[in-house]
């Protein structure tokens, strides 16, 4: 593995994974339409293409790997504009396998753990899982050779701070930024199983540089998960904060927890719980 393309490359995941890769010395390209990702995370050493997801097949250098990174994300817009999620995460994905297939190109997939819910509770959700199978389609009909990297609540440095788009710790920055209380949905028991973006982007280079094939997918999460409000209570402790109890939402899982160890067991991956220390140490 010498040359790679990430898609989505100036995203959060993506530019984390991209400063990753070039420390480690390898070539890296980035395909990205700069929607929510900016100029501003652009990594020294990354060559930048400023294309849609469907114009892949722009992309004529020669690429051993593929880091599919590239979606629409978060639950709630998705059910505001659920054709734009489909252009993105299903056709997207197949113009993607079929450029992997005409260009021999290993495939890692970006998957969600909202595929061990109900695809139907939300377009993002549906999607999602639409695209891991069409991933896996490609895989068993095309023998592409195609891996799934299914990912838990991802935070980290440069995550994205949108009241729409962002997860709940960036909205949450947002609001403390703006001397706002901090909103939480429903009763805030959910719990979510919180991954540090750097343990995701190490076990998406162990993934990729390994012939170690999974006849599902690689679920990258801590094993660990916190519910909101202690998440609430962590914030409070550094910033002194207020909260705010919002309706549920549709999609608003109650649990999420890494379901195997396969990645730590098959490929060495060691995610650590940075959670409460990231959020101790947060700048503003």
């Amino acid at each position: 593995m010498k040359n790679i393309l990430i898609t989505g490359g100036v995203g959060f995941i993506g530019t984390n994974l991209a400063e990753e890769l070039v420390k480690q010395n390898y070539n890296v390209i980035s395909l990205d339409n700069y929607s929510f990702g900016s100029k501003e995370n652009e990594i020294e050493g990354v060559k930048y293409f400023n294309y849609d997801i469907e114009d892949i097949d722009k992309i004529t250098e020669p690429i051993d790997v593929c880091f599919h990174l590239c979606a629409m994300a978060r639950v709630q817009p998705s059910f505001e504009d659920p054709m734009e999620y489909f252009r993105v995460n299903v056709l997207g994905t197949t113009k993607v396998m079929e450029w992997a297939k005409k260009n021999n190109v290993k495939v890692v997939y970006a998957g969600s753990s909202s595929k061990h819910f109900n695809p139907s509770d939300s377009p993002y959700a549906m999607y999602k899982y639409l695209g891991e199978e069409v991933c896996k389609l490609y895989k068993k009909s095309y023998n592409v050779n195609t891996e799934i990297a299914r990912f838990y609540n991802v935070f980290g440095p440069r995550e994205v701070m949108h009241e729409k788009f962002g997860n709940v710790i960036g909205i949450w920055k947002s609001k403390v930024l703006n001397g706002e209380p901090l909103p939480i949905v429903g009763d805030g028991n959910q719990r979510r199983d919180f991954t540090h973006v750097f343990d995701i982007a190490d076990g998406l280079i162990k993934i990729a540089t390994s012939n170690n094939k999974h006849e599902d997918a690689w679920e990258l999460g801590t094993g660990n998960n916190y519910s909101v409000n202690e998440l609430f209570e962590m914030f409070n402790k550094r910033f002194n904060v207020k909260s705010i109890n919002i309706p549920d939402q549709p999609g608003n899982y109650k649990k999420t927890l890494r379901k195997n160890d396969d990645l730590l067991e098959r490929l060495n991956w060691s995610p650590k719980d940075r959670l409460r220390n990231h959020i101790e140490n947060l700048k503003l």
